[in-house]
């Protein structure tokens, strides 16, 4: 099998924001003071009891979606939303208040996330993903139409 531009990277590029997302969505629910609903209110999300479950829940989801491959580039916009607010709510007072090196430390994986997602509305799922399957399906499917 030949090894192409769309697979292996798109794949570790779909595992490292996938899993990601997924493990921080759990760990909302698992250690709520430090990452749920005690870290929202730390932070000023408003209605902290509602949006940590929220935003955990929409993590969980849509980073499992992208770890299948299914719907990735749908599940990426909700996931960049997430991140830019998170870029916004955390790292961005970080700067005004640390320093360029300490938000540049702590905003790394932040930042590694939002390039991920950008990879991954850009380009899809690659072609080691439930997306692909689908699409080849489709096609195989009497009476579908021919994309070329």
């Amino acid at each position: 099998m030949k090894i192409s531009w769309d697979t292996a990277p798109v794949f570790l590029v779909r595992l490292m924001v996938g899993s990601v997302f997924l493990s921080e969505g759990i760990q909302k629910f698992l250690f709520q003071e430090a990452l749920g609903i005690g870290r929202f209110v730390k932070i000023g999300i408003p209605a902290p009891s509602l949006m940590a479950p929220f935003v955990g829940g929409v993590e969980i989801v849509f980073g499992s979606l992208i770890l299948l491959g299914l719907f990735t580039r749908l599940a990426a916009i909700p996931l960049t939303i997430n991140i830019l607010v998170a870029i916004a709510s955390t790292k961005i007072p970080m700067l005004f208040n640390g320093g360029f090196w300490k938000m540049a430390h702590e905003a790394r994986v932040d930042w590694s996330m939002l390039l991920g997602l950008i990879c991954l509305l850009l380009v899809g799922g690659g072609r080691w993903s439930l997306d692909e399957r689908r699409h080849a399906e489709a096609e195989n499917t009497p009476g579908a139409r021919s994309s070329s």
